[in-house]
C-alpha cells in the first residue's frame, strides 16, 4: 500500500508500512486495537489497520494524558494516535512483523469509537464456528486470514484486466435483468411490477450478450460479471459468484487456448502458484473418464483407471459376464500397497454406491496370483492379464467396478479422490494444469426422455473423429468445439467455439426439443442477430471464486467471498432469505401459496 495521498485530522501514514527509515519522524495513525498490554507503568498497543500492525507504547511520564487514555482502550476500540517512530531496543524487536524493529511512542490519542467484545477473537485465526463467523462477517473480514484473501482476490482480478486491456480487450457490463432462458440451471426470477404477470430473470452469465456483442462488431470483450443459478450448494458452488467472461472473433479453439494460457499464466505468477510454462496438456474427454473417471481430472497422482474387459472375458464370475453380455464394463484400478480391514475394504462400496455402482471388488496380489475367494474363477491367462494391465506387484489392492460405462467411471474416479485423500497419496509437487477438449456435444436424459447439451446449446459441434459432414441424424455420435481448463481436479473455466450461424443454431435447438416455434420465443433475438452475419467466434469463463479459493489454499469458495450464503443458501448477517410485506407483494401482482 501507498501511504495516505492526502493526510488528514485521522492519519499521514499507513501503520504496517512504517520501519526504520521512519526512525523519529512524526506520525499519526488510525485504527483499531488489536491487542493492549497493560504493565501499569508501561502501556502497549498494537494498532491495526488495512496495511498491517504497529506497536504503539504510552510512556506516563511524557504524555500522561495519553497514558491514562490507553487504560481505557480494549479490543476493537477505534483510536487515532500521534507519535514518534523509535526504534526498539534490540531484545525486544520482533522478527515476525514487518513493523517489529519500531514502534511509536504515543505522544496524543484520540478515542475514535468504543466496541463490544467480539463474539469470538479476531487476534487469531482458530477454528470458530461457521455460521457464527457469517453472523458477524464484518468482524470476521478484519482477521488476518480474510484480509489476505481479499488482498489476493483484488490482486488477481486487478492481473486479469490488466493483461487483457494490453491486449486490446475491451471491458463491457451486460445486462443484470434479462429473460429467463434455459442454460442448465434454475433462473432466479424478478417479477416485473409495470408488466403483471411477466418476470424478469437474473443472468446465469452473460453468455447471449457477449454473443452479440460479436456480432456487433467489438471482437474483442471481457467483463467481470456477476452471475446467479437458483441450485443447490457445496463447498465449491454459490447462489451468486463471479466469473471472468471472455469473447473474441475470428478464432478457433487453439487462439482462445493460447491467450488463456497467457492470461493464466500471469495470473498465476501474482498469486505465486507454480505451474509448468505453457502449452499446457490436452487430455480427450472420453480418455480423461476412463483413466480418471472425472472431467476434471487430478493428475497429481496415479491410481489410474483402466479398462479390463476383454482381459477378465469369458471367466466363471457371472457378476462379471453378466455386464459385459449387457453392454456395460469392467474397470479397475491399482490402490498399490494399501493394507486395509476387513471393515474397511466393506467401506468402499458405500462410496461406489453413492454414484450407482452395486460393490466394489477388491482383490489383493500375493505371489504372483490374487489372494481373494475370485480366484477361483478366472483362468491364469486371466489374471496375468489383468495384473499386466494394473501394473500390479506383489501386496498390491486392485479394486473393480462392472457397470455400465458412465457408472464405472464416477464410482472409480470417486473412489480414487476418496484413496488419495484418506492415505496422502497427493504429492506436494507442483500443479497440474490441462485442458479437457473434444466433449460430447450432448448427453442423453433418460429421465427426460430427451438429449441436453453438455456446455450449453450455443457451443458449436463438430463432426465425430474421421467424419467431415456434420449430421444431426444421430445428436449423440456429435463432440463439441468445448474446452475446459482443469487445475488439480478443480474446473477453473470452460468455454467452446459458438455456433455462428442460424442454420445450425436451429439443428442443436430441434436436437433438444425446441421446436421452431419455441426456439423463436425463446430465442428470436439471437436467430435473428446470427442473420445479420456474425463472425465465427468463441470464448471461455472463468470462476474467480474457484481460482482466488485454489491460488489461497482454501477449501471453501465462502473464503475467499467477502459476503458468501451458507450452505444451505441464506445469509445469517442480513436474514435473507425473508418473508416481504403484503403490500410489496400486491404492487408485483403476487400472492403466495
Amino acid at each position: 500500500m501507498k501511504r495516505p495521498p492526502r493526510p488528514n485530522a485521522y492519519r499521514d501514514h499507513w501503520s504496517g508500512e512504517l520501519g526504520p527509515d521512519d526512525e523519529g519522524s512524526e506520525v499519526r495513525v488510525a485504527g483499531w486495537v488489536h491487542r493492549r498490554r497493560d504493565h501499569g507503568n508501561l502501556v502497549f498497543v498494537d494498532l491495526r489497520d488495512r496495511s498491517g500492525l504497529v506497536q504503539l507504547v504510552f510512556h506516563p511520564e511524557t504524555a500522561p494524558a495519553a497514558h491514562a487514555a490507553a487504560h481505557e482502550l480494549r479490543s476493537e476500540h477505534v483510536v487515532s494516535a500521534r507519535g514518534r517512530v523509535v526504534r526498539r531496543s534490540p531484545e525486544t524487536v520482533n522478527p515476525g512483523l514487518p513493523t517489529g524493529a519500531v514502534e511509536i511512542a504515543v505522544e496524543d490519542l484520540s478515542p475514535l469509537a468504543g466496541a463490544l467484545t467480539p463474539p469470538f477473537p479476531l487476534d487469531e485465526d482458530g477454528p470458530v464456528d461457521e455460521t457464527l463467523r457469517l453472523r458477524y462477517r464484518y468482524l470476521d473480514l478484519r482477521r488476518e486470514s480474510m484480509r489476505q484473501a481479499m488482498e489476493l482476490r483484488h490482486t488477481l482480478i486487478a492481473a486479469m484486466r490488466s493483461h487483457l486491456g494490453d491486449r486490446d480487450f475491451l471491458e463491457i457490463e451486460t445486462p443484470i435483468l434479462t429473460r429467463s432462458t434455459p442454460e442448465g440451471a434454475r433462473d432466479f426470477l424478478v417479477p416485473a411490477r409495470m408488466s403483471p404477470g411477466t418476470f424478469f430473470a437474473l443472468p446465469q452469465s452473460p453468455q447471449l450478450f457477449k454473443q452479440l456483442l460479436m456480432i456487433a462488431g467489438y471482437e474483442r470483450y471481457f467483463q467481470i460479471a456477476r452471475c446467479f443459478r437458483d441450485e443447490d450448494l457445496r463447498a465449491d458452488r454459490q447462489l451468486e459468484f463471479t466469473q471472468l467472461d471472455i469473447e473474441l472473433s475470428f478464432v478457433d479453439e487453439d487462439d482462445v487456448i493460447d491467450l488463456v494460457e497467457g492470461l493464466m499464466t500471469h495470473v498465476f505468477a501474482v498469486g505465486d502458484f507454480t505451474v509448468p510454462p505453457a502449452p499446457w496438456p490436452r487430455l480427450g474427454y472420453d480418455e480423461a473418464m476412463l483413466r480418471f473417471g472425472s472431467d476434471r481430472p487430478d493428475t497429481r497422482f496415479g491410481l489410474e483407471i483402466s479398462d479390463v474387459g476383454d482381459a477378465v472375458r469369458g471367466s466363471r464370475f457371472q457378476v462379471f459376464e453378466r455386464v459385459l453380455a449387457g453392454g456395460g464394463v469392467v474397470r479397475a484400478f491399482n490402490a498399490g500397497r494399501l493394507e486395509l480391514s476387513r471393515a474397511e475394504l466393506d467401506g468402499l462400496s458405500a462410496i461406489v454406491q453413492r454414484y450407482g455402482a452395486k460393490a466394489v471388488a477388491p482383490i489383493y496380489l500375493a505371489d504372483g496370483g490374487w489372494r481373494s475367494n475370485l480366484e477361483k474363477f478366472f483362468d491364469p491367462d486371466q489374471i496375468a492379464a489383468v495384473n499386466l494391465a494394473l501394473d500390479a506387484g506383489d501386496g498390491d489392492l486392485l479394486l473393480f467396478v462392472a457397470d455400465r460405462a458412465e457408472v464405472a467411471a464416477q464410482a472409480l474416479g470417486a473412489l480414487r479422490l476418496e484413496l488419495a485423500d484418506r492415505y496422502r497419496l497427493i504429492p506436494d509437487g507442483p500443479h497440474h494444469p490441462l485442458w479437457v477438449v473434444d466433449f460430447p456435444m450432448f448427453g442423453y436424459d433418460e429421465a427426460g426422455d430427451r438429449w441436453d447439451p453438455l456446455h450449453h446449446p450455443f457451443t458449436a459441434p463438430s463432426p465425430p473423429a474421421g467424419e467431415t459432414e456434420l449430421s444431426f441424424a444421430d445428436p449423440g455420435r456429435l463432440r463439441s468445439r468445448g474446452y475446459d481448463l482443469v487445475v488439480d481436479g478443480n474446473e477453473l473455466g470452460g468455454g467452446s467455439i459458438r455456433i455462428h450461424t442460424p442454420e445450425v443454431q436451429s439443428q442443436v435447438f430441434a436436437a433438444i426439443g425446441l421446436g421452431p416455434d419455441e426456439a423463436e420465443a425463446r430465442f428470436g433475438f439471437l436467430l435473428d442477430a446470427l442473420r445479420y452475419g456474425a463472425p465465427p467466434h468463441g470464448g471461455i469463463a472463468f470462476g474467480i471464486d474457484r481460482i482466488a479459493a485454489l491460488i489461497a489454499g482454501r477449501d471453501s469458495l465462502r473464503e475467499v467471498i467477502a459476503f458468501p450464503k451458507t450452505a444451505s443458501g441464506s445469509d445469517p448477517l442480513t436474514g435473507a432469505p425473508a418473508p416481504v410485506d403484503a403490500r410489496q407483494l400486491a404492487e408485483l401482482s403476487i400472492r403466495t401459496t
